[in-house]
């Protein structure tokens, strides 16, 4: 049970990072004169950075099985996101763009699970 809800913790962690940051890149979006053409590129690395300090984050409290850990985080966190996005969107379809996201997602998940459980809390 606790590592069930240190997997709900680290995914709430993750999606609370993602929030933070589509709230800045908008305001700079907003305020500059940044190409929208790069809106996808930043999506990819918000992903990643907000798996990386989730899965890290819960696998640093657990101790163990880092990489199913954060695995289990990113597949979370993914399916999540693709639910949310899918509704506002209008269209439940797979595309290349989110085949490369749930690729990352998990890879940078299960990279986040690693560091967590090699690092002294």
């Amino acid at each position: 049970m606790e590592s069930i809800m240190t997997i709900f913790k680290g995914t709430m962690v993750s999606i609370g990072v993602t929030l933070v940051l589509l709230l800045i890149f908008a305001t700079i979006l907003t305020y500059t004169n940044i190409a929208e053409s790069t809106i996808p590129a930043v999506i990819i690395v918000i992903t990643a950075i907000s798996l990386l300090i989730g899965s890290t984050i819960a696998s640093r409290s657990m101790r163990k099985n880092g990489l199913l850990n954060g695995a289990m985080i990113g597949t979370i966190y993914l399916l999540i996101i693709y639910i949310i996005s899918s509704i506002i969107g209008g269209s439940f379809a797979i595309n290349l763009k989110s085949i490369i996201m749930i690729i990352a997602g998990m890879l940078f998940g299960i990279i986040g699970g690693i560091v967590g459980v090699n690092t002294k809390k």
